[in-house]
């Protein structure tokens, strides 16, 4: 969908602050209310707007442990992918599922209390997922960039 000056104007003040209400919004676009609703329609109808979220910091709940697991799946299983990933959903505290093409086959980010519940994790949950040929840890250290800005 081609997008417009004002367009990328509505989306770059979204993004700066997902919470602004429709007349904050036209009036920093320098459109009217009903200008603005009607492209905010527009950009959510065509899935440029996919929805609006609050950004939840796992630290300041009590997780203090994030780790981002690589796992090789045993490809002489034909349901390895769907297996595991249906098995992965189930553990509440896997945060993140994706899937790569290469080595690494899949990726779980993982959140717990500290070291010791992220060891009972690993044991009662991760451990029993099916169709795992191998595990990586990168525990969590900082966050140098986590940026969910586009440049429009």
């Amino acid at each position: 969908m081609p997008l417009d000056d004002t367009d990328r104007r509505l989306l770059r003040l979204l993004q700066e602050d997902p919470a602004r209400g429709i007349p904050d919004l036209a009036d920093h676009a320098r459109i009217t209310a009903r200008q603005a609703g009607r492209r905010l329609e527009r950009l959510r109808e065509t899935g440029v707007i996919r929805g609006t979220r609050a950004v939840i910091d796992w630290r300041a709940l009590g997780w203090e442990v994030t780790v981002s697991l690589r796992v090789t799946l045993d490809k002489t299983r034909p349901d390895a992918f769907d297996a595991l990933i249906a098995a992965a959903r189930a553990v509440p505290e896997v945060t993140e599922i994706q899937t790569f093409l290469g080595k690494v086959d899949v990726r779980l980010n993982v959140i717990a209390r500290d070291m010791k519940d992220y060891q009972r994790i690993y044991r009662d949950h991760i451990l029993t997922l099916p169709h795992i040929a191998d595990i990586e840890a990168l525990v969590h250290v900082a966050t140098v960039k986590a940026e969910e800005w586009l440049p429009i």
